[in-house]
């Protein structure tokens, strides 16, 4: 669409110029010029900043009320968001000539107005640990994680087909909106709710957790002092009797300074993910020449990779590690912070992930790029053993609000690295494309880095933390 206004609006003021005309939902080579894709790249970077602003104030607040009022009704809400963007998008896929492309903004708005993808992965993470024992919370975690790939795999290539098929990109869009049907149905009569209604009134009186009132989000809290409020939570304190003592002290700051260090790897690498969604599709088909089918092909065989590294590798390696250890101990044993596997795990991956982006500088073929993708990919197990690793820090009445505030960095990163990017890639493309990949491998090594300053939870007992 985007690439049809442009050709209008250069026919409007040169009546000399002329160009094929741009079928929606077909190749369209007329589009694979540096002008069109960095007018692409910027229109994407306003929607992200529009559903990552908003979900940025909206995550810790959803996280928090899940803490007090079950995970499944909060999961629900952020559905509704989701779909309404989904509807939008069908709207204007099958009205592209009365309605503006611009009306996918408002599908932004709806979408970052429930909380979007960050809230939405930060509660599903906060039912598993609500049903996981500390020590193999990890596996729970990278199933969620796989399951999602297995869907990522899947969506693009049969979209890709359906196209082919019928040869009309709307039915994509009706098949999602389905889907986002079905989705709060199993949510809201299927799937039980992982916490009970014990838990969540002790939460509720514990932290005086209040219902959300919509009518009282106010510009005020839009305020960059207030947004980040909610990451208090990564610098917890201990109860009088524990910090009057120097271990105490010691003790707390250790914890904190793992939590931060977490935090903040985790966010550089959801930034990274971000950044390259949007980003490699226009870059493949600039560079590689690449269509749907290709497109869609490289992120099936991509996200195959990390279902079987995330089903396979990650349980099978937990188990033959952790199973030669005594699994009957208390939350109070084994609620108590990183440990070496987990450590071990999280630099493994990121090596993998910096060595899959450093290739992206580097190749000029698509069959290299595929390889460098599937190294990229083996870091799968990274994501979900960091999430994993966070909440063994914190009591578990914590866990919304922490994994709240960690979709609250997911945000900001949604909307930092999309735009640092869209705007690098749009500056850059025809010149020195490559440019986007050396900043997120930079990026890459920085957290490579970070991640050897982790200690494991044998350098101290973050117990009776609140």
């Amino acid at each position: 669409m985007i690439c049809r206004e442009y050709f209008s609006d250069r026919a409007a003021k040169d009546t000399t110029f002329t160009y094929a005309p741009v079928i929606l939902g077909a190749e369209n080579p007329q589009c694979r010029i540096p002008e069109v894709h960095a007018l692409v790249s910027r229109f994407q970077l306003v929607m992200n900043l529009i559903a990552g602003i908003l979900s940025a104030v909206v995550s810790p607040k959803l996280g928090e009320l899940s803490d007090g009022y079950g995970r499944t009704k909060i999961i629900g809400l952020c559905t509704l968001g989701t779909f309404l963007g989904e509807v939008i998008t069908a709207l204007v896929a099958t009205f592209p000539d009365t309605l503006p492309v611009n009306l996918f903004l408002l599908g932004s708005f709806f979408d970052g107005m429930f909380g979007s993808i960050t809230a939405a992965v930060a509660l599903t993470q906060s039912y598993a640990a609500d049903c996981t024992p500390a020590n193999k919370r990890n596996v729970s975690f990278g199933y969620f994680h796989g399951v999602f790939f297995i869907g990522i795999a899947l969506g693009p290539l049969t979209a890709s087909y359906l196209i082919k098929a019928t040869g009309d990109v709307r039915v994509v869009f009706y098949a999602v909106m389905a889907c986002q049907v079905i989705m709060p149905i199993f949510i809201s009569f299927i799937a039980p709710e992982s916490l009970t209604k014990e838990r969540q009134k002790r939460n509720r009186e514990k932290r005086n957790i209040k219902p959300l009132d919509i009518n009282k989000l106010r510009l005020q809290d839009f305020n960059p002092l207030h947004l980040l409020k909610p990451l208090a939570v990564l610098l917890p304190v201990t109860d009088k009797a524990v910090s009057k003592t120097g271990a105490g002290k010691t003790r707390v700051k250790l914890v904190q300074r793992n939590l931060i260090i977490l935090a903040a790897i985790d966010t550089a690498l959801f930034g990274v993910s971000m950044g390259t969604m949007n980003t490699l599709i226009l870059y493949v088909e600039y560079v590689f020449g690449w269509g749907n089918i290709e497109s869609s092909l490289f992120v099936s065989i991509t996200s195959t990779v990390r279902v079987l590294v995330l089903l396979g590798v990650l349980p099978l390696l937990t188990r033959w590690i952790r199973n030669r250890r005594n699994n009957t101990l208390s939350e109070a044993q084994t609620n108590c912070g990183s440990d070496k596997l987990d450590i071990g795990i999280i630099r493994v991956s990121i090596l993998f992930e910096l060595l899959g982006y450093a290739g992206f500088c580097l190749v000029k073929t698509g069959p290299l790029m595929v390889l460098c993708g599937i190294l990229n990919a083996m870091s799968a197990m990274a994501s979900p053993t960091i999430n994993s690793t966070l909440t063994k820090h914190l009591p578990s009445d914590r866990t919304g609000q922490l994994l709240g505030a960690v979709g609250l960095l997911h945000a900001l990163a949604r909307v930092i690295a999309p735009t640092v990017l869209g705007f690098v890639y749009s500056w850059t493309v025809g010149k020195l494309t490559q440019t986007v990949w050396i900043l997120l491998a930079s990026l890459l090594f920085l957290s490579f880095i970070s991640c050897w300053l982790l200690l494991p939870h044998s350098k101290f007992s973050p117990s009776r933390l609140v």
